[in-house]
């Protein structure tokens, strides 16, 4: 009876159904490295199968990236650190725009941009006092 009665409706998407209180700037980071890895991998072959399934992979994960750093900056980034740190929502904006750049590229200084805006954002996220409570992997 359920499905009938939603049956036409849109399927809503979120971080989590809960709020788990679990952010951390390594999920975006891990994605990535993982673009810059992939990067790597394409200029290493010369087979043109595997260099299009390296695009796709890339692709696939500067994507991940940028949800990543989407969900810190719109769900755990408050006004008050925002206004601790002015420049918070450029290198968030350069961020995520670099997501796109590293969908368009397979040079790999074009991820490494995007791993050193993640870790300028991390740097961040861990002088917060909410960073330290949430956060899942602290700098050593």
């Amino acid at each position: 009876m359920l499905n009938k009665l939603f049956s036409g409706a849109d399927r809503a998407l979120a971080h989590c159904d809960l709020y788990c209180g679990v952010y951390d700037p390594a999920q975006a980071k891990i994605e990535a490295l993982s673009c810059l890895k992939t990067i790597n991998k394409y200029h290493d072959s010369t087979d043109e199968h595997f260099r299009t399934r390296c695009v796709i992979v890339k692709e696939e994960r500067a994507e991940e990236a940028k949800h990543h750093l989407m969900v810190l900056w719109a769900d755990f980034f408050a006004p008050a650190h925002f206004e601790q740190f002015p420049q918070l929502h450029d290198l968030f904006w350069k961020a995520c725009h670099q997501c796109g750049e590293v969908k368009k590229s397979t040079d790999a200084a074009v991820a490494q941009q995007l791993i050193a805006y993640i870790d300028e954002i991390a740097a961040i996220f861990w002088q917060t006092d909410k960073g330290k409570d949430m956060g899942v992997y602290p700098p050593s």
